[in-house]
């Protein structure tokens, strides 16, 4: 059974080289696993109904990017069931928005020069991590957060940051980059993870970014209805 996702690329802040691969990534994930994926910049389509979309994707957005409208249509849309995926620069969007920041989990704060690092896997029972290595090697930004998610509501931390791999890590021994969380009966998912085009031909990222689409979404790699944690 297929299904449709939305992937949201507008930017009013900095703006990633990496969103054309981005999207093609999600729009080539679909074409394998049973999902359409829909693009756009326009804040007018999140301003309509969306219950069209099992999970709308904020791929690397920034800055304020939503329109009152579109808030609330947004809130709606996780509140009532549906999914939502925050990927990389996601976490630096909507500061003015205080409900988006408790949607997420965490809002970005700083990152040291990009650099190879090591990603540690948690939590192996869930489809974004499910087929990572216990040990991630991978070339990224590594955010550091204003706060730790792993304190905020309902959020399981899946994958962490190992500040030993790389210089310049701003939050300790403690720091998740790859979480989940409920919100009223909808999912969220996001990953601090994809800065770079690279990142998005890469089969172990491209896994990631999947696992983490059909869990939100509540599909499994069929497009079948998924009920499972």
């Amino acid at each position: 059974m297929s299904f449709r996702v939305l992937a949201y690329t507008r930017t009013t802040g900095y703006r990633h080289d990496s969103i054309p691969a981005a999207v093609e990534a999600v729009r080539a994930l679909g074409r394998a696993h049973g999902f359409e994926a829909d693009a756009t910049e326009d804040p007018g389509v999140l301003e309509a109904p969306l219950d069209r979309y099992a999970a709308v994707v904020f791929l690397s957005t920034s800055g304020e990017v939503l329109t009152p409208p579109g808030r609330d249509r947004l809130a709606a849309h996780v509140e009532g069931g549906g999914g939502f995926v925050g990927v990389h620069s996601a976490a630096c969007t909507e500061y003015d928005w205080p409900h988006y920041g408790d949607l997420l989990g965490a809002r970005f704060d700083r990152h040291p020069d990009l650099q190879p690092g090591r990603v540690l896997v948690e939590d192996h029972d869930h489809p974004a991590t499910r087929l990572l290595p216990p040990v991630w090697e991978l070339t990224d930004e590594w955010y550091d957060f204003r706060s730790n998610p792993r304190e905020a509501d309902h959020v399981r931390v899946l994958a962490s940051a190992d500040e030993t791999s790389y210089e310049g890590g701003g939050m300790g021994a403690d720091h998740p980059l790859v979480w989940c969380r409920e919100q009223g009966a909808g999912r969220v998912f996001y990953t601090a993870l994809g800065h770079t085009a690279q990142a998005y031909g890469d089969p172990d990222f491209r896994g990631h970014l999947l696992g983490g689409i059909l869990w939100a979404a509540r599909r499994s790699p069929t497009g079948a209805p998924d009920r499972g944690h």
